[in-house]
C-alpha cells in the first residue's frame, strides 16, 4: 500500500490522493521532547556516545519502573526493565527468550500481522483467534486452543486495527484461564501485552494494568506513537518482578538483546524519554479527526465500532468483499488497508493520523465507493 501510495501521488498529484494506508504519525513532537533533547546534546554527558549496559542506562531504567508503578500499581525495580529499540525489538527480544522451534505462540484476529514473522523468526507458529464481533478478547475460544506447546500469548490494546480498548473484566478473565491452563500443561504461558497506544484513548477510557491482572506477564511499548517519534527507534519492555523464572527471563532478555544485533536502545534517546515521561501529543486532535471520519461515514451508511483508542478505524466492507472495497477505494483516489492484512475479512482500516484537510477531502470518494459497493 505504501507503493501504491507513493505511485498515486506521483501520477495524480499529492493534493489529490487520501493516503490513509499507514499509521505514521503526523503529529509534532511535544516541545517538552524538542527542549530536553537539545538540552541532552549541549550539554552532554561523559562518554554519552559510548557502550553502556546492554539492558539500557541503570538510572534511565529507575526511572521508567517508577514510572511502571504509577502506570500499572505494582512496586517494580529497575532491573526488571529492559531499553529496547522500540516495540518491535522488544518483542522480537522476548519472543527469543522465551521461544523453543516449534512452540506455539497465540493473539488475537484482527491484530499486527508481524507477529506472524516474529514468531516464525524463532521457528515458532502464531495462532491467530478471532475476536468477539465487539473485537473483544475470546477467552474460552483461547482456552480452547491453547496445547503444550503454547508458550506465550500477544495481546495489543488499545488495539490495532480496531481501536477496542480490553475491558478489565476481560483481562482477569484471561488471566484466570492463562494461570490454570500453565498449570495443566506443566510449562509457564507469558502474557506479552503490546501497549505503543495506551496513551492515545478517548472519552476517558482507562487501559487496565495488565500486572494486576496476571503474574507472568511482559509489558511491551515504545515512544513511537504517544510522543510521535517513530524512527527514533525507542522503548521498553518489563516482566512482572513476581513471574516464573524472572532473573532466568532477564538474563536472557539482555543476552537477546545484544545477538539479535540491537546491542542497546540508543542512547541519547534514553537520556531524553525518561525526563518526558507523562508527556504526549494533544490527543484532542486525533479525537476530532476521528469524530469528523465516524460522522461523515455514518451519514454515508458504513458500518463499524467507534474506536476508543488508537487513530484507526475498522469498518465493515460494504457488500463484504474487503479487497473489493479497497480497490474501489483507490478508484476514487483513497488508500485503505484491506482487513485480510490483519487476519480478518470483510472489514478494512483507515489511519486517521493525517492532516484534517485530507480527511475532509475523502467524503465525497468515500460516498462514491459506497454507493457503488452497494
Amino acid at each position: 500500500m505504501f507503493e501504491r501510495g507513493n505511485q498515486m501521488k506521483e501520477e495524480f498529484g499529492v493534493e489529490n490522493v487520501c493516503d490513509f494506508s499507514l499509521g505514521n504519525p503526523d503529529l509534532e513532537p511535544p516541545s517538552s521532547f524538542t527542549r530536553t533533547l537539545k538540552d541532552k546534546i549541549y550539554r552532554g554527558a561523559p562518554n554519552m556516545h559510548g557502550y553502556m549496559p546492554n539492558a539500557g542506562y541503570p538510572e534511565v531504567r529507575s526511572k521508567i519502573a517508577a514510572y511502571i508503578e504509577k502506570e500499572q500499581g505494582i512496586r517494580i525495580s529497575g532491573r526488571n526493565v529492559l531499553m529496547t529499540c522500540g516495540a518491535g525489538g522488544a518483542l522480537n527480544v522476548a519472543l527469543k527468550t522465551i521461544l523453543n522451534p516449534g512452540d506455539m505462540v497465540m493473539t488475537s484476529a484482527p491484530g499486527f500481522m508481524e507477529y506472524f514473522f516474529y514468531a516464525d523468526n524463532n521457528s515458532a507458529v502464531l495462532d491467530m483467534i478471532r475476536s468477539k464481533d465487539d473485537f473483544d478478547l475470546d477467552v474460552e475460544k483461547m482456552e480452547r486452543r491453547i496445547t503444550k506447546y503454547t508458550a506465550a500469548l500477544i495481546i495489543n490494546s488499545p488495539n490495532n486495527p480496531s481501536g477496542k480498548v480490553y475491558p478489565e473484566s476481560t483481562l482477569r478473565a484471561l488471566g484466570e484461564m492463562l494461570d490454570k491452563k500453565s498449570r495443566e500443561i506443566g510449562r509457564t504461558i507469558y502474557l506479552i501485552s503490546d501497549e505503543p497506544y495506551r496513551k492515545i484513548v478517548y472519552n476517558g477510557i482507562q487501559v487496565p494494568s495488565i500486572f494486576s491482572c496476571y503474574r507472568n506477564s511482559i509489558v511491551i511499548t515504545s515512544f513511537s506513537k504517544d510522543l510521535s517519534i517513530p524512527g527514533e527507534r525507542i522503548g521498553y519492555m518489563a516482566i512482572h518482578p513476581e513471574a516464573d523464572a524472572v532473573d532466568d527471563f532477564l538474563n536472557g532478555a539482555v543476552l537477546c538483546n545484544r545477538i539479535l544485533g540491537f546491542v542497546n536502545a540508543p542512547a541519547l534517546m534514553q537520556r531524553t524519554v525518561c525526563d518526558i515521561l507523562d508527556e504526549t501529543v494533544n490527543v484532542d486532535v486525533y479525537k476530532k479527526r476521528r469524530d469528523m471520519l465516524c460522522a461523515a461515514l455514518a451519514e454515508i451508511g458504513y458500518s463499524f465500532t467507534e474506536p476508543e483508542g488508537t487513530f484507526y478505524l475498522f469498518p465493515k466492507a460494504p457488500g463484504g468483499d474487503d479487497l473489493k472495497t479497497v480497490e474501489m477505494l483507490q478508484e476514487e483516489r483513497i488508500l485503505t488497508v484491506p482487513g485480510r492484512g490483519f487476519g480478518v475479512k470483510g472489514y478494512f482500516r483507515i489511519a486517521f493520523c493525517v492532516d484534517e484537510e485530507v480527511i475532509q477531502r475523502s467524503f465525497d470518494g468515500f460516498k462514491r465507493a459506497f454507493q457503488k459497493l452497494s
